[in-house]
């Protein structure tokens, strides 16, 4: 039974992410929000694209207005009016100056802006009373961004802001990696789709829809293989299925110790190198994670194939999926860094209890108050089969091994799930 930390590294260390090269596809800008940028990107435009000025005021020479003051207010003759979007027709005199607004082109001859509350304008002429810093509110060509140095590295998820950095620079078409394909089952006789009628002894198989839930919000897509009855030979056919097509495997059930728990057997009897078979967390101890070798059915899939055998009780697959999986995840689709779970300091409104046998979870929700990250406890029993109270989770409480109790009050790990994922 590793402990957790020792499991995701082991973990991070078998993945091996999308091809820089085989696993591009080209989007056009608007399709590629949420992507993973595969190359680095280069704007062909200086940014800004031309002198400009930061506020709406006056286009002048500094040295006309280095010295005035309150008491000796400088007066200049306007002979220009430069709105956004239009190009400067006149060069800047002694004694001259240009109406700007903000976002327009600096004229020749001018090098600096008085805003326009330090100033009266009369006709054609305006009268100002503060001299400005040199060069003050002029954004100069260039001095955001050069063209032809890096604009975005490559491993980056793209998101509003990069879109808008790939806008201004002309870039429409841009390299993202494919989205990573996972695989998922669920493994019970006892197991029904929510549209079928439940019979005595039969339960809904809500992991089948909350993994796929999961799955797509890191940016992968989901494949549901249904449920697989407790059959080797329909388990070894689907899961033989599964490696064929998808890049990542995940089933839920049947990795304990049960009489019906075949999935480590039938992993070893396809060929697949199991790595892990227990976790010391709770929930979640029964953890399968195995590398298959590419099968070569699939050209496209050049590389091993990870399986995770999740248990079956709903708030253990979410859980060891939040812990392992996502990171696992985050690192195959081709991002550069921030693989692992989100861990932050915060404090407890409610005692916390766990046997100190495994490192525990405990789930419930985190609000950020004050500075502070803040964390309540879900109300009602945290077994690892009551999935209702799971509902609005945003956050999981973490009691390390030999750890029992924390007060309300005492600083704590909380570990932040249902993320944007960057």
């Amino acid at each position: 039974m590793l402990p957790a930390q020792q499991a995701e590294a082991l973990i991070l260390d078998l993945v091996q992410p999308l091809d820089h090269l085989r696993d591009v596809e080209t989007l056009d800008l608007l399709s590629a929000q949420g992507r993973i940028l595969a190359a680095a990107v280069s704007g062909a435009l200086d940014f800004p694209h031309w002198d400009n000025s930061a506020m709406d005021g006056y286009a002048v020479r500094y040295a006309d207005v280095k010295t005035c003051s309150a008491e000796q207010p400088v007066t200049l003759d306007i002979i220009e009016e430069i709105p956004a979007g239009y190009q400067p027709q006149q060069t800047i005199q002694p004694g001259q100056t240009a109406r700007i607004l903000t976002g327009s082109m600096m004229p020749t001859g001018a090098d600096t802006i008085v805003i326009q509350e330090e100033t009266q304008r009369e006709g054609d002429r305006v009268t100002l009373f503060a001299a400005p810093k040199p060069g003050a509110f002029v954004r100069h060509r260039a001095e955001f961004y050069q063209a032809g140095s890096p604009l975005l590295p490559p491993g980056i998820r793209l998101s509003a802001a990069e879109i808008a950095v790939l806008a201004t620079a002309q870039t429409v078409q841009v390299p993202v990696y494919r989205r990573p394909r996972v695989a998922i089952l669920s493994t019970g006789s006892e197991l029904v789709s929510s549209e079928q009628t439940l019979q005595p002894g039969q339960i809904v198989d809500s992991n089948q829809y909350a993994l796929a839930a999961l799955v797509a919000s890191t940016g992968a897509e989901p494949i549901c293989l249904g449920i697989v009855p407790d059959q080797p030979e329909a388990l070894s056919r689907t899961i033989a299925q599964a490696i064929a097509t998808a890049d990542l495997v995940i089933s839920s059930g049947g990795v304990s110790v049960g009489d019906y728990d075949y999935v480590d057997r039938i992993l070893a009897e396809l060929g697949a190198e199991i790595h892990v078979r227990a976790v010391a967390v709770k929930p979640g101890k029964p953890l399968t994670v195995a590398t298959f070798q590419a099968s070569g059915q699939n050209p496209e899939l050049r590389r091993s194939v990870l399986y995770f055998g999740l248990p079956g009780n709903p708030v253990s697959a979410l859980v060891t999926f939040w812990r392992f999986v996502q990171p696992a995840l985050r690192k195959l689709s081709g991002l550069s860094s921030s693989w692992r779970p989100m861990f932050v300091k915060g404090r407890s409104r409610q005692e916390l209890r766990s046997d100190g046998k495994r490192e525990s979870y405990l789930w419930g929700q985190t609000h950020l108050i004050d500075g502070e990250y803040e964390f309540h406890l879900a109300g009602g029993s945290h077994s690892s089969g009551n999935l209702i109270n799971l509902a609005q989770t945003n956050s999981l409480a973490m009691l390390p091994m030999g750890q029992t109790t924390r007060k309300a009050g005492e600083e704590i790990q909380i570990m932040l799930v249902n993320l944007p994922i960057v």
